[in-house]
């Protein structure tokens, strides 16, 4: 663990000592994510404009849905996007090779190689809109500590389908759409699910479980959980990284390398 911990170490500096040469960037990453906050902020003002809510769901208690969605798209532009898109490219460029020729894991290697700072203005973002609305409905520290675990997960299982998506280029190397269609169905997550009839939240329950991503962890912050949804959101963040590992591992047999 301490080698992997140093690894990671160096990893990270040199990926952030190479983006902040290009610091307009920042400020273009701050603008973009002002935007689509702000289309976001307005698709909910639509339904609660006219004193509208969701059932069960205030403005206040879906702005935190729309916090933690709102971290989750930071997590993803800062960890997730910069590493996992990359998978098709070292599979099309036979750099795969050299990966797989290192003495360290190489999901390990693919899943934590750069960083991109420029998705942190989404989580700011994300932190800013969740205390806001904490502070209208009067929560505190002792409500958001136990959100730590589904959030965790939550971030898991968006892990996990990311990779095993990305690991497919071994057969399908164009799989941009895919993944396009993967983010397009977890922007479901930006509303509270109880906005979507049955058949969706059955959809996004138990296909593309989106429901742990944002609402379960809201749900947690709002101390109205129910405790089998947490021990749902363990069992699939722990079944679906595991099953990640397994399918990469499954993936490289039918890896042909460049030099072969």
């Amino acid at each position: 663990m301490q080698r992997y911990l140093k690894v990671l170490k160096l990893f990270w500096s040199a990926a952030i000592a190479a983006e902040i040469e290009y610091r307009i960037n920042f400020f273009i990453a701050t603008l973009s994510s002002i935007g689509n906050l702000a289309g976001s902020l307005f698709g909910l003002f639509l339904f609660y404009r006219n004193g509208y809510t969701f059932s069960g769901w205030s403005w206040e208690a879906a702005l935190v849905v729309l916090g933690i969605f709102t971290l989750l798209q930071g997590f993803s532009a800062t960890f997730l996007a910069p590493n996992l898109n990359r998978i098709v490219r070292h599979v099309q460029e036979g750099t795969l090779d050299f990966v797989l020729l290192k003495p360290i894991r190489s999901q390990f290697w693919l899943s934590t190689h750069t960083i991109s700072p420029w998705g942190v203005p989404d989580l700011i973002f994300g932190g800013v809109i969740i205390g806001y609305a904490g502070k209208r409905l009067g929560l505190g520290i002792t409500n958001y500590l136990p959100s730590i675990i589904p959030l965790f997960c939550g971030l898991i299982i968006l892990y996990s389908l990311w990779f095993i998506l990305g690991a497919t280029s071994i057969w399908f190397i164009k799989i941009y759409n895919a993944t396009e269609v993967l983010r397009g169905l977890l922007e479901a997550g930006r509303y509270p699910m109880v906005a979507y009839p049955a058949a969706y939240r059955f959809f996004f329950t138990f296909i593309v479980p989106v429901t742990f991503l944002t609402t379960v962890p809201a749900e947690v912050i709002l101390g109205r959980v129910e405790i089998p949804w947490l021990i749902g959101a363990l069992v699939l963040a722990t079944v679906l990284f595991w099953a990640s590992s397994k399918f990469w591992s499954f993936a490289l047999r039918f890896y042909t390398s460049a030099s072969s």
